[in-house]
């Protein structure tokens, strides 16, 4: 058996630098000893291949493989799921840098480095992840065509020039596939990274939650309008309601009805569409009252839009919302929705539930005494802050009549608590409000500082009603934004003093931000949201009513046409330089086997003429005449001239007789 051939250098260098750009998008959520196992084995991969070192031995492997699963569970808790897989993916990617022997080893090698670069589109998607993707993909490819036994096995940049334009002339076949081939659903579910946690709303909440949340200027999702862009003061994103209250946070309840709410579509609808950031959470955020088409989302009791599984990556979903709907105007529900509508904690705040009683007594009318607490904020001193001083066991109570400064989360549940304490059901809802329009884009964008809180009470009648206690205080933060609301305080995002959107006032930095955030949302919207609604609705564009049949038809059409342009412009046909002399030779051979004289198994052509002379006397010197010609451009150096030799294969035409010439 003969031996392997060794690993070329420039394979193995491009190997190197392949998983260096593997690993670099990883660094964010890797732990900090596979950087240094990295190191480490390729510093003595390199000794190996300096002949400095050797490789390393079966018990050897056998301790790296057992401290890498040390590791993944220490660093990970587990030894399952992604976060671990990915991390033993990434090790071993590494440590098998050590064993590898032969081109087989090295080719096992390339293809877990693809893999490897696909699970970091599990991390992040965006389009400069994807264009960073495409130098690790080149790196490999070069190192496979420097595993060939070819001139470019010693030349490392001529190797990554043909990597480069072997992937750029697979662009058209991945376009083609990306466009036609059927969106086929996960064959399972994989849970969100724990480490790739993103800020959002969660299940409960505290005035702190909220205030926090304003601190962080990550993305949560941008809407797209059909028509004009409601008006900010319009812009409340629902995401879900909290109904349960312990006298320190307000939390949803475990109990939800089974039956969807009751409500009456009024008013003119508003279609958008919106690309949501992934959260770990199921609940979908709508302007009220929404409807969507999306699978496997529903309308829940509370009027929320939930899907059956968390959103983990980048969801595109379009609604209609009709913002004057009359919600459950005959009714919440059974006793236990009206029972959960006015759940207070059995003590506590007992200036506010006394305050609650005078008010219901003042204004016996539900309208009456809500407009009586949002002239009390507005008319009051009270502030609005994201630091707002710590308060106690009856923290609405000292919020109310002592601090009198907060946030939204403070005037919503306090606001929500003495209503249930007057005999209003009432709750608190938790989404955003507010977002910034890109008018290079015609959309809003809305971050996580725009999170917000404010207040639904119903009345018999009427259904539910939404009121913004917020409003009352700091009217700019509903009509202008939280940087506004924050101006005088000056805390607006003091926890990202690099942030772009601190610095909005510098119209180039201003548009350059908007510009680029633009660039995402197309790739986002029209990348990463190309699902299987929207290519149904492309291609029905396109080809009219769709099958299965015509879409299988469409797609290898395609594909033999894309294939066959790349063959044509791989061996280009109208370029090559014909073989002039080999023709003509070729046609000399062809017309004096017609007149009996067959050229023989590795004859050559100066010994074939002059069997042919002799067999062909009176034709012997066109015959020399001909070979003399062909000999002198094909092995004599002489300028190649396909007119002289047509000229004498003409001769050798004219002196052999005519009838046996022309016989076929």
């Amino acid at each position: 058996m003969s031996p392997q051939p060794a690993i070329p250098r420039v394979s193995l260098s491009w190997l190197l630098v392949a998983q260096v750009l593997v690993i670099i998008p990883h660094l964010g959520h890797l732990p900090l000893w596979v950087t240094a196992l990295w190191l480490a084995c390729a510093a003595w991969r390199i000794q190996i291949f300096r002949m400095r070192a050797g490789y390393p031995n079966a018990w050897f492997k056998a301790l790296l493989m057992l401290l890498v699963a040390i590791g993944v569970w220490f660093s990970r808790g587990s030894l399952v799921g992604l976060d671990a897989g990915v991390v033993l993916l990434i090790a071993a990617f590494i440590l098998k840098l050590l064993e590898m022997r032969t081109r087989r080893d090295a080719l096992v090698l390339i293809f877990l480095g693809f893999f490897a670069v696909v699970t970091a589109y599990l991390f992040e998607d965006g389009i400069l992840a994807a264009l960073f993707s495409l130098l690790p993909v080149t790196a490999l490819l070069a190192a496979l065509i420097g595993l060939q036994q070819s001139a470019l096995a010693t030349q490392p940049w001529p190797t990554a020039k043909l990597a480069g334009g072997l992937l750029l002339q697979a662009l058209p076949l991945m376009l083609l596939l990306f466009i036609f081939f059927p969106r086929l659903g996960p064959l399972w579910s994989l849970p969100m990274p724990s480490d790739r946690s993103v800020s959002g709303l969660s299940d409960s909440m505290a005035p702190a939650d909220i205030a926090e949340l304003s601190r962080s200027p990550a993305l949560a999702f941008r809407a797209s309008f059909v028509g004009p862009v409601p008006p900010r003061s319009q812009l409340y994103w629902r995401a879900l309601t909290f109904e349960r209250f312990d006298g320190r946070r307000w939390s949803q309840s475990a109990e939800l009805e089974p039956a969807p709410p009751a409500w009456q579509k009024r008013g003119d609808p508003v279609r958008y569409s919106i690309v949501m950031q992934p959260s770990g959470q199921p609940w979908l955020f709508a302007l009220d009252v929404a409807e969507t088409g999306l699978t496997g989302a529903r309308q829940m009791s509370d009027f929320r839009l939930q899907r059956q599984r968390p959103v983990e990556q980048s969801l595109l979903y379009e609604l209609t919302s009709w913002p004057d709907a009359v919600r459950q105007p005959q009714g919440i529900g059974s006793d236990g929705a009206q029972r959960r509508a006015l759940q207070l904690p059995e003590r506590g705040d007992p200036r506010s539930r006394a305050w609650a009683a005078q008010l219901r007594r003042d204004y016996p009318r539900a309208e009456q005494l809500v407009q009586a607490l949002l002239n009390h904020f507005n008319q009051q001193p009270y502030g609005y802050t994201l630091r707002p001083p710590k308060l106690g066991v009856d923290s609405v109570d000292e919020f109310l009549f002592d601090s009198r400064r907060g946030f939204c989360a403070h005037y919503a549940g306090a606001m929500t608590f003495v209503l249930r304490a007057a005999g209003i059901p009432a709750r608190v809802v938790a989404g955003y409000q507010g977002g910034e329009y890109n008018p290079s884009g015609g959309y809003v964008q809305v971050r996580q500082f725009d999170a917000h809180a404010w207040v639904e009470y119903w009345q018999p009648g009427t259904g539910w009603v939404s009121v913004d206690p917020t409003f009352q205080v700091a009217p700019e933060r509903i009509e202008q934004g939280l940087e506004q609301a924050l101006a005088q305080e000056q805390s607006f995002l003091e926890g990202s003093p690099f942030s772009p959107l601190r610095y909005r006032q510098l119209a180039w930095l201003n548009q350059l931000r908007l510009g680029w955030d633009n660039l995402n949302y197309g790739w986002q919207r029209w990348v990463l949201g190309y699902q299987g609604a929207q290519q149904l609705q492309l291609l029905q564009r396109w080809f009219g009513s769709l099958d299965s049949q015509l879409l299988a038809l469409c797609l290898g059409a395609g594909g033999g046409l894309l294939l066959g342009l790349l063959a044509l412009g791989l061996f280009k046909p109208w370029r090559r330089e014909r073989d002039h002399q080999r023709l003509a030779f070729l046609r000399f051979e062809r017309l004096l086997a017609r007149h009996g004289v067959q050229r023989r198994a590795g004859e050559g052509p100066r010994a074939y003429a002059e069997r042919a002379a002799l067999a062909l006397p009176r034709q012997a010197q066109a015959i020399q005449d001909f070979v003399q010609a062909f000999e002198a451009q094909r092995y004599g150096g002489q300028a190649r001239s396909a007119t002289l030799l047509r000229q004498r294969l003409a001769e050798v035409r004219r002196a052999l007789p005519w009838r046996l010439a022309r016989r076929r």
